[in-house]
């Protein structure tokens, strides 16, 4: 029986639950800064700590009135994913960092996709599903090496731009393999026009629906508003686009996600990114505890072979796509021969994504695919800063005895990656630590 189900009930019963769960990932990062780990894998493996199959501190009956804290975390990490689609930033390299991003995210998410089906048999449904969720990447623990040696040069700017759009691509092909996914899963013999066009016409009118909340923002966010009624503001449309998003059963990712690349093209102004930023942290936190409570240890047996054939798979779909999307825009040799190195970390999009394709699934199958997905990204996040180190110091960005320097000041961090080499040495890596 749950800890404190015993001693509380009621309101005083989810208070202490939200208290003993940010005082658990809070802890856990005490740890893992140590081990140069990402605040992610510290809330993850809290929240396995405190989840019934170690500690069972929090009731269950917490965690499942929870579920809308997905949604909302979601659309915070959509909406500060919008802010790199800045189309002034976008055009100079437009199309080699296009084609780079889509070679090595949709490579991965065929290879683990198609490996799931051939190789161990599974259905379809899951197997798409899990390949899409493979494309993303979580820049976070990249760009905190990137800042820490102060690198770069044309491969550093290649890195950032690849690592800001390719969770868009994510969300995207998440989106279309999920309208599939949800045809079969549903019992559809085979697809039909209805199969893909209805998801996807609910998908484009929540686009559609984001990009007139980005307009919205630009007329209520003023410079004749406090600073407190601006932070009310935006987080009041987060709120109402993500509710609207669920009552029509569509994912809050793309439209939350145009909401801030047309707020920000609009605007030509991050302050509210950052201040956005500055208010999300403990509702991030409680999405990625909430994640690691529900993995499912047992299910570890189950998708072990499974899960470490996505593990490696994957890489290589990475690696093999970064190569050959540099090869055909005719990037240098050192970005064709270690990106894909870089692009090794998972972490905040894929978590979320797990949990909508936990929705989708029958149970079993989607409880194997969020274990899977939570045990691989802890051990991405684990090897993703090495694997960073690497490929800078392969390519020349870093040299073997370069100490760390300094971070940068205060007034050049918060921007998180752009897309110039000036403003590459720019970048905040706490604010994309969720990404």
């Amino acid at each position: 029986m749950e800890f404190l189900s015993r001693i509380a009930s009621g309101p005083s019963q989810v208070i202490l639950s939200l208290a003993v769960m940010l005082f658990g990932g809070f802890g856990m990062t005490r740890i893992t800064k140590r081990l140069h780990l990402p605040d992610v894998t510290g809330y993850i493996l809290a929240g396995i700590l405190l989840g019934p199959y170690v500690l069972n501190l929090v009731p269950a009956a917490v965690t499942q009135g929870m579920e809308f804290v997905t949604d909302i975390a979601l659309a915070y990490i959509a909406f500060g994913v919008g802010k790199y689609f800045k189309l002034s930033l976008l055009r100079a390299s437009a199309r080699r960092i296009f084609v780079i991003t889509l070679a090595e995210a949709l490579l991965a998410a065929a290879a683990v996709a198609l490996t799931m089906i051939f190789v161990f048999r599974l259905p379809v449904p899951f197997a798409l599903l899990l390949g899409a969720i493979g494309s993303a990447t979580a820049p976070a623990s990249t760009i905190m090496t990137i800042r820490q040696y102060h690198a770069k040069g044309e491969f550093v700017d290649t890195l950032l731009q690849v690592a800001a759009l390719d969770d868009a691509v994510s969300l995207v092909a998440f989106s279309v393999c999920a309208a599939v996914a949800g045809g079969l899963a549903g019992g559809s013999p085979a697809l039909d026009w209805k199969t893909l066009a209805l998801p996807l016409a609910a998908n484009a009118a929540a686009l559609a629906l984001g990009a007139g909340c980005g307009a919205l923002l630009k007329r209520i966010i003023t410079d004749g508003r406090s600073k407190d009624h601006r932070l009310i503001l935006v987080n009041a449309v987060i709120f109402a686009l993500a509710g609207v998003c669920d009552l029509l059963d569509v994912s809050p990712l793309l439209a939350c996600m145009m909401m801030g690349a047309v707020y920000v093209n609009l605007i030509d102004n991050k302050q509210l990114f950052k201040q956005v930023n500055h208010f999300s942290p403990p509702i991030l936190l409680l999405f990625f505890v909430l994640s690691g409570m529900r993995l499912d240890l047992g299910m570890l047996r189950t998708a072990g072979l499974i899960g470490i054939g996505y593990f490696f798979v994957r890489i290589a779909g990475k690696y093999l796509g970064a190569w050959l999307g540099a090869r055909v825009t005719g990037a240098s040799k050192g970005v064709r021969r270690f990106l894909g190195l870089a692009l090794v970390p998972q972490a905040g999009v894929a978590i979320g994504l797990a949990a909508l394709g936990q929705r989708i699934l029958p149970a079993e199958s989607g409880a194997m695919l969020a274990a899977i997905i939570l045990s691989s990204s802890v051990l991405y996040e684990m090897i993703g800063p090495a694997c960073a180190k690497g490929a800078l110091r392969l390519v020349g960005a870093i040299g073997p005895g370069k100490p760390p320097e300094a971070p940068a000041q205060e007034e050049t961090a918060g921007d998180g990656p752009e897309t110039t080499g000036q403003e590459s040495r720019e970048t905040d890596p706490e604010e994309n630590e969720n990404g």
